[in-house]
Protein backbone atom coordinates (compact mmCIF):
# COMPACT_ATOMS: atom_id res chain seq x y z
CA UNK A 1 0.00 0.00 0.00
CA UNK A 2 1.15 3.50 -0.79
CA UNK A 3 0.81 5.34 2.51
CA UNK A 4 1.16 8.64 0.66
CA UNK A 5 -1.45 8.31 -2.07
CA UNK A 6 -2.56 10.74 -4.72
CA UNK A 7 -4.86 12.41 -2.19
CA UNK A 8 -2.91 12.63 1.09
CA UNK A 9 -5.82 14.36 2.81
CA UNK A 10 -7.69 11.03 2.72
CA UNK A 11 -5.22 9.30 5.03
CA UNK A 12 -6.98 8.36 8.26
CA UNK A 13 -10.49 8.92 6.92
CA UNK A 14 -13.07 6.16 7.46
CA UNK A 15 -15.24 4.73 4.67
CA UNK A 16 -18.06 2.20 4.48
CA UNK A 17 -18.63 0.48 1.13
CA UNK A 18 -21.78 -1.59 0.66
CA UNK A 19 -21.90 -4.52 -1.73
CA UNK A 20 -18.15 -4.98 -1.33
CA UNK A 21 -18.04 -8.74 -0.85
CA UNK A 22 -17.68 -9.94 -4.45
CA UNK A 23 -14.44 -10.79 -6.20
CA UNK A 24 -13.72 -8.52 -9.17
CA UNK A 25 -16.61 -6.27 -8.19
CA UNK A 26 -16.72 -2.50 -8.10
CA UNK A 27 -16.88 -2.59 -4.31
CA UNK A 28 -13.62 -4.52 -4.08
CA UNK A 29 -11.87 -2.15 -6.50
CA UNK A 30 -13.04 0.93 -4.61
CA UNK A 31 -12.02 -0.59 -1.29
CA UNK A 32 -8.53 -1.36 -2.56
CA UNK A 33 -8.10 2.14 -4.00
CA UNK A 34 -9.32 3.94 -0.89
CA UNK A 35 -7.16 1.71 1.32
CA UNK A 36 -4.18 2.61 -0.86
CA UNK A 37 -4.96 6.25 -0.09
CA UNK A 38 -4.75 5.48 3.63
CA UNK A 39 -8.50 5.32 4.20
CA UNK A 40 -9.72 2.91 6.89
CA UNK A 41 -12.35 0.84 5.11
CA UNK A 42 -15.36 -1.15 6.32
CA UNK A 43 -16.46 -3.71 3.75
CA UNK A 44 -20.11 -4.67 3.96
CA UNK A 45 -22.24 -7.17 2.07
CA UNK A 46 -25.23 -9.34 2.88
CA UNK A 47 -22.95 -12.26 3.67
CA UNK A 48 -25.23 -15.13 2.64
CA UNK A 49 -28.01 -16.09 0.26
CA UNK A 50 -31.36 -14.64 1.33
CA UNK A 51 -34.18 -16.10 -0.70
CA UNK A 52 -35.11 -16.44 -4.34
CA UNK A 53 -33.97 -12.99 -5.45
CA UNK A 54 -30.73 -12.89 -3.46
CA UNK A 55 -29.38 -16.33 -4.36
CA UNK A 56 -26.01 -17.95 -3.74
CA UNK A 57 -23.62 -16.85 -6.46
CA UNK A 58 -25.24 -13.43 -6.80
CA UNK A 59 -24.41 -12.02 -3.36
CA UNK A 60 -21.20 -11.36 -1.50
CA UNK A 61 -20.59 -14.00 1.14
CA UNK A 62 -18.94 -13.36 4.47
CA UNK A 63 -16.11 -15.73 3.51
CA UNK A 64 -15.44 -13.93 0.23
CA UNK A 65 -15.58 -10.56 1.97
CA UNK A 66 -13.08 -11.76 4.59
CA UNK A 67 -10.74 -12.99 1.86
CA UNK A 68 -10.77 -9.55 0.25
CA UNK A 69 -10.16 -7.93 3.64
CA UNK A 70 -7.25 -10.27 4.35
CA UNK A 71 -5.57 -9.31 1.09
CA UNK A 72 -6.03 -5.59 1.77
CA UNK A 73 -4.51 -6.02 5.23
CA UNK A 74 -1.58 -7.95 3.76
CA UNK A 75 -0.92 -4.98 1.48
CA UNK A 76 -0.84 -2.64 4.47
CA UNK A 77 -4.42 -1.38 4.52
CA UNK A 78 -6.72 -1.00 7.50
CA UNK A 79 -10.00 -2.79 6.93
CA UNK A 80 -12.89 -4.37 8.81
CA UNK A 81 -15.91 -6.33 7.62
CA UNK A 82 -19.57 -6.18 8.63
CA UNK A 83 -22.47 -8.25 7.31
CA UNK A 84 -25.33 -5.96 6.31
CA UNK A 85 -28.56 -6.40 4.36
CA UNK A 86 -29.22 -2.97 2.86
CA UNK A 87 -32.96 -3.66 2.83
CA UNK A 88 -33.04 -3.63 6.64
CA UNK A 89 -32.90 -0.20 8.32
CA UNK A 90 -31.50 -1.53 11.58
CA UNK A 91 -28.68 -3.36 9.81
CA UNK A 92 -27.69 -0.31 7.78
CA UNK A 93 -27.77 1.87 10.88
CA UNK A 94 -25.71 -0.72 12.75
CA UNK A 95 -23.12 -0.80 9.96
CA UNK A 96 -22.72 2.96 10.22
CA UNK A 97 -22.42 2.82 13.99
CA UNK A 98 -19.93 -0.06 13.69
CA UNK A 99 -17.64 2.07 11.52
CA UNK A 100 -17.86 4.90 14.04
CA UNK A 101 -17.18 2.61 16.99
CA UNK A 102 -14.43 0.56 15.35
CA UNK A 103 -12.46 3.31 13.64
CA UNK A 104 -13.65 6.40 15.54
CA UNK A 105 -15.27 8.28 12.67
CA UNK A 106 -17.43 8.01 9.55
CA UNK A 107 -16.29 10.25 6.72
CA UNK A 108 -17.21 8.42 3.50
CA UNK A 109 -20.17 6.21 2.62
CA UNK A 110 -20.37 4.42 -0.75
CA UNK A 111 -23.74 2.95 -1.75
CA UNK A 112 -22.59 0.20 -4.10
CA UNK A 113 -24.91 -2.72 -3.29
CA UNK A 114 -27.29 -3.47 -6.12
CA UNK A 115 -29.24 -6.03 -8.12
CA UNK A 116 -28.43 -6.09 -11.83
CA UNK A 117 -29.41 -9.66 -12.65
CA UNK A 118 -33.22 -9.57 -12.64
CA UNK A 119 -33.75 -8.51 -16.25
CA UNK A 120 -37.04 -9.08 -18.11
CA UNK A 121 -39.38 -7.18 -20.43
CA UNK A 122 -41.93 -5.01 -18.63
CA UNK A 123 -44.86 -7.26 -19.49
CA UNK A 124 -43.03 -10.33 -18.18
CA UNK A 125 -41.51 -8.76 -15.06
CA UNK A 126 -43.03 -10.24 -11.91
CA UNK A 127 -44.00 -7.70 -9.27
CA UNK A 128 -41.83 -9.38 -6.64
CA UNK A 129 -38.78 -9.10 -8.91
CA UNK A 130 -39.55 -5.41 -9.52
CA UNK A 131 -39.79 -4.88 -5.76
CA UNK A 132 -36.49 -6.70 -5.17
CA UNK A 133 -34.61 -4.51 -7.66
CA UNK A 134 -36.13 -1.24 -6.43
CA UNK A 135 -35.63 -2.36 -2.85
CA UNK A 136 -31.91 -3.06 -2.98
CA UNK A 137 -30.96 -0.41 -5.53
CA UNK A 138 -33.07 2.52 -4.33
CA UNK A 139 -34.34 1.79 -0.81
CA UNK A 140 -30.86 0.54 0.09
CA UNK A 141 -29.31 3.76 -1.20
CA UNK A 142 -31.84 5.85 0.74
CA UNK A 143 -31.05 3.98 3.95
CA UNK A 144 -27.32 4.37 3.40
CA UNK A 145 -27.66 8.11 2.87
CA UNK A 146 -29.97 8.47 5.85
CA UNK A 147 -27.88 6.71 8.45
CA UNK A 148 -24.49 7.86 7.17
CA UNK A 149 -25.68 11.46 7.11
CA UNK A 150 -27.06 11.21 10.65
CA UNK A 151 -23.58 10.39 11.95
CA UNK A 152 -21.84 12.91 9.69
CA UNK A 153 -24.17 15.64 10.92
CA UNK A 154 -23.46 14.68 14.53
CA UNK A 155 -19.72 14.80 13.89
CA UNK A 156 -20.00 18.26 12.34
CA UNK A 157 -17.03 17.90 9.99
CA UNK A 158 -18.70 17.26 6.63
CA UNK A 159 -18.43 14.06 4.65
CA UNK A 160 -18.72 12.32 1.32
CA UNK A 161 -21.61 10.14 0.14
CA UNK A 162 -21.15 8.41 -3.21
CA UNK A 163 -23.84 6.38 -4.95
CA UNK A 164 -22.96 3.91 -7.69
CA UNK A 165 -25.41 4.44 -10.49
CA UNK A 166 -25.15 3.34 -14.09
CA UNK A 167 -25.49 4.45 -17.67
CA UNK A 168 -29.04 3.29 -16.93
CA UNK A 169 -29.25 6.33 -14.62
CA UNK A 170 -29.39 8.41 -17.81
CA UNK A 171 -30.79 6.23 -20.61
CA UNK A 172 -33.44 3.55 -20.95
CA UNK A 173 -32.61 -0.05 -21.83
CA UNK A 174 -34.94 -2.76 -23.08
CA UNK A 175 -35.38 -5.70 -20.71
CA UNK A 176 -34.08 -3.58 -17.83
CA UNK A 177 -37.00 -1.37 -16.78
CA UNK A 178 -36.72 -2.08 -13.06
CA UNK A 179 -32.97 -1.57 -13.04
CA UNK A 180 -33.26 1.60 -15.12
CA UNK A 181 -36.02 2.99 -12.92
CA UNK A 182 -33.98 2.33 -9.78
CA UNK A 183 -30.88 4.02 -11.18
CA UNK A 184 -32.86 7.02 -12.49
CA UNK A 185 -34.41 7.29 -9.02
CA UNK A 186 -30.96 7.23 -7.47
CA UNK A 187 -30.06 10.41 -9.37
CA UNK A 188 -33.14 12.22 -8.07
CA UNK A 189 -32.36 11.06 -4.54
CA UNK A 190 -28.77 12.24 -4.94
CA UNK A 191 -29.84 15.71 -6.03
CA UNK A 192 -32.32 16.15 -3.19
CA UNK A 193 -29.92 14.87 -0.54
CA UNK A 194 -27.17 17.12 -1.89
CA UNK A 195 -29.38 20.17 -1.37
CA UNK A 196 -30.25 19.15 2.16
CA UNK A 197 -26.76 18.15 3.28
CA UNK A 198 -24.65 20.71 1.43
CA UNK A 199 -24.88 23.36 4.18
CA UNK A 200 -23.21 20.86 6.53
CA UNK A 201 -20.33 20.27 4.12
CA UNK A 202 -21.56 16.82 3.11
CA UNK A 203 -21.39 16.18 -0.63
CA UNK A 204 -23.63 13.62 -2.34
CA UNK A 205 -22.80 12.41 -5.84
CA UNK A 206 -23.56 9.50 -8.15
CA UNK A 207 -21.03 7.78 -10.41
CA UNK A 208 -22.61 6.51 -13.64
CA UNK A 209 -20.47 3.79 -15.27
CA UNK A 210 -21.20 2.25 -18.61
CA UNK A 211 -20.85 -1.52 -18.80
CA UNK A 212 -18.10 -2.97 -16.61
CA UNK A 213 -17.37 -6.68 -16.89
CA UNK A 214 -17.45 -7.64 -13.24
CA UNK A 215 -18.85 -11.03 -12.25
CA UNK A 216 -22.29 -9.47 -12.66
CA UNK A 217 -21.19 -7.81 -15.88
CA UNK A 218 -20.15 -11.17 -17.32
CA UNK A 219 -23.64 -12.50 -16.61
CA UNK A 220 -25.15 -9.44 -18.31
CA UNK A 221 -22.97 -9.98 -21.38
CA UNK A 222 -24.17 -13.55 -21.71
CA UNK A 223 -27.79 -12.64 -21.00
CA UNK A 224 -28.08 -9.76 -23.46
CA UNK A 225 -26.13 -11.50 -26.19
CA UNK A 226 -28.77 -14.23 -25.97
CA UNK A 227 -31.89 -12.06 -25.76
CA UNK A 228 -30.73 -9.84 -28.63
CA UNK A 229 -29.93 -12.88 -30.74
CA UNK A 230 -26.51 -11.48 -31.64
CA UNK A 231 -24.32 -14.07 -30.02
CA UNK A 232 -21.57 -13.20 -27.58
CA UNK A 233 -18.82 -12.12 -29.98
CA UNK A 234 -21.08 -9.84 -32.04
CA UNK A 235 -22.66 -8.37 -28.91
CA UNK A 236 -19.26 -7.46 -27.46
CA UNK A 237 -18.02 -6.13 -30.81
CA UNK A 238 -21.04 -3.85 -31.07
CA UNK A 239 -20.49 -2.66 -27.49
CA UNK A 240 -16.90 -1.67 -28.17
CA UNK A 241 -17.87 0.02 -31.44
CA UNK A 242 -20.30 2.43 -29.77
CA UNK A 243 -17.83 3.53 -27.07
CA UNK A 244 -15.50 6.31 -28.31
CA UNK A 245 -12.65 4.98 -26.11
CA UNK A 246 -13.06 1.59 -27.76
CA UNK A 247 -13.52 -0.55 -24.66
CA UNK A 248 -15.99 -1.23 -21.85
CA UNK A 249 -15.30 0.25 -18.45
CA UNK A 250 -12.94 -1.35 -15.95
CA UNK A 251 -13.30 -1.62 -12.20
CA UNK A 252 -10.32 0.69 -11.72
CA UNK A 253 -12.02 3.43 -13.74
CA UNK A 254 -14.79 3.59 -11.15
CA UNK A 255 -12.35 3.31 -8.24
CA UNK A 256 -10.42 6.33 -9.54
CA UNK A 257 -13.63 8.38 -9.81
CA UNK A 258 -14.60 7.36 -6.29
CA UNK A 259 -11.24 8.42 -4.84
CA UNK A 260 -11.48 11.77 -6.64
CA UNK A 261 -14.98 12.47 -5.31
CA UNK A 262 -13.77 11.65 -1.80
CA UNK A 263 -10.84 14.06 -2.09
CA UNK A 264 -10.56 17.76 -1.33
CA UNK A 265 -10.30 18.39 -5.07
CA UNK A 266 -14.01 17.52 -5.30
CA UNK A 267 -15.10 19.57 -2.29
CA UNK A 268 -17.24 21.88 -4.46
CA UNK A 269 -18.88 19.09 -6.44
CA UNK A 270 -22.25 17.86 -5.19
CA UNK A 271 -25.58 16.73 -6.62
CA UNK A 272 -23.82 15.41 -9.73
CA UNK A 273 -24.41 12.26 -11.77
CA UNK A 274 -20.92 11.88 -13.18
CA UNK A 275 -20.49 9.72 -16.26
CA UNK A 276 -17.53 7.36 -16.35
CA UNK A 277 -18.37 5.80 -19.69
CA UNK A 278 -15.52 6.31 -22.13
CA UNK A 279 -17.66 8.87 -23.96
CA UNK A 280 -20.63 6.57 -24.49
CA UNK A 281 -23.01 8.64 -22.35
CA UNK A 282 -23.06 12.42 -22.71
CA UNK A 283 -25.89 13.86 -20.61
Amino acid sequence: MNAQGKYPELKGKVAVITGAGRREGLGEAMARRLAAEGVKVVLTDIGHAAGEHLPEGAVGTSAEMEDIATEIRAAGGEVATYACNVLEPQEVQSAAEFALGHFGSLDIWVNNAGIGYLMQPVVEMAVDKWDAVLGVNLRGTFLGIKYAAEIMLRQGKGGRIINIGSQASKSGFAHAAAYTASKHGMVGLTRSAAQELGPAGITVNTICPNHVTTGLGAWQNAHFSEVTGKGYDRYMEDMRARIPMGRPGQQEDIAKACAFLCSDEASYITGEAMNVSGGEEYH
